[in-house]
């Protein structure tokens, strides 16, 4: 039979906590997970890893680096579903249209850890 491949996330965010807590989590759920925290770092890690899915943070650098970051990871054809995370309030969720932007959703911070792993089981199909 073999050992089963773990699904590998990647993490792209510039709060070092967000990133540690995340990852904990998310390997704690059976993940394998990269990290990095800028949108340059996470592209160059994206292209080593090949991620099965990416969780990018809205605002990094500039207010829309995680959505253009989004955008480029799309058109290289890195990585499966890319799910967006938020801490700029509601606002974002109704004005932005996730699949407008090619994404698989959105996450508000402070994060729902449960909900998270629950949908990106369900996405990759691991559940």
């Amino acid at each position: 039979m073999g050992t089963t491949k773990k699904a590998t996330l990647l993490i792209i965010d510039d709060d070092a906590d967000i990133r540690s807590s995340m990852r904990i989590m998310l390997e704690a759920a059976g993940f394998s997970v990269g990290e990095a925290g800028t949108a340059d770092e996470g592209l160059k890690t994206a292209e080593r890893i090949r991620p099965d899915a990416i969780i990018v943070d809205l605002m990094m650098e500039s207010v829309d680096a995680g959505s253009r970051l989004s955008q480029t990871l799309k058109a290289q054809g890195i990585g499966g579903p890319i799910y967006l995370l938020s801490s700029a309030g509601d606002s974002v969720r109704y004005n932005l249209d996730p699949r407008e932007m090619g994404l698989a959703g959105i996450f508000q911070k402070p994060v729902d850890h449960a909900a998270l792993v629950s949908t990106l089981k369900k996405k990759l199909h691991l559940a």
